[in-house]
């Protein structure tokens, strides 16, 4: 089965966490983006839900799927948050931000009551850090920045657009993308980043989610992290 099946298989699997009357955080990337496809069907077909989207290209297809929006500041809290994962690691452990959008998506993630992710089957490794890690940071600071996080042991590359100006997330920020090779302790590369002046937020997602759905070949994987 390719990848794309997999995020499909897995995406529409998340759709039993959606309940008549649910807040849902609506995630960025292409696998969450099925995931808005297929719950814009259920809404079509009658189920009355709320969205949060993570973005403003989740945003502009949610609106197109006729799924309900709300902003965050409307509701105490998210009921589901389904959001897609660069890397996930054993203990649940995510790198996001690949799409660039990762400070909406923690901040969605961190008010939900439950955080699923969807992911196909490359998503999965034992040690995260195949995947670059984005951080978000304040353009002012971005120079400095990428010398300390250079120092850290990573090797740093600012990322641009398609026409080589410097990317910008929804919030005006740049996003450095940072290669460390393996991640031994993310916890603590996710303090020192955080400890940083200048950083807005960095990719490491840590006891958040709480289950993965995996697509692996035909079928869907459940990883759950331990409480």
């Amino acid at each position: 089965m390719s990848s794309d099946q997999e995020k499909q298989a897995a995406a529409r699997a998340s759709l039993k966490f959606i309940q008549e009357g649910t807040v849902v955080g609506l995630g960025s990337g292409s696998t969450a983006a099925y995931f808005i496809r297929f719950l814009g069907e259920r809404v079509k077909a009658g189920l009355k839900i709320r969205g949060v989207p993570t973005s403003v290209d989740a945003q502009h297809l949610a609106q197109s799927c006729g799924i309900p929006l709300i902003s965050l500041g409307e509701v105490d809290h998210i009921d589901v948050d389904v959001d897609g994962a660069d890397e996930f690691d054993p203990q649940l452990r995510l790198i996001k931000g690949g799409g660039g959008a990762l400070l909406r998506e923690k901040i969605v993630a961190s008010a939900s009551r439950k955080f699923v992710v969807v992911a196909d089957s490359a998503k999965q490794v034992a040690m995260l850090g195949r995947f670059p890690l984005p951080v978000e940071v304040i353009p002012f600071a971005e120079t400095m920045l990428a010398r300390r996080i250079t120092a850290l042991g990573a090797t740093v590359t600012m990322r641009t657009t398609a026409a080589g100006a410097p990317y910008k997330t929804d919030e005006g920020h740049h996003i450095l993308d940072c290669h460390f090779g393996e991640i031994p302790d993310p916890p603590l590369l996710a303090r020192t980043l955080k400890g940083m002046p200048g950083v807005v937020e960095h990719g490491l997602f840590i006891d958040l989610a709480t289950l993965v759905l995996v697509g692996r070949g035909t079928e869907v994987a459940e990883f759950r992290r331990n409480p």
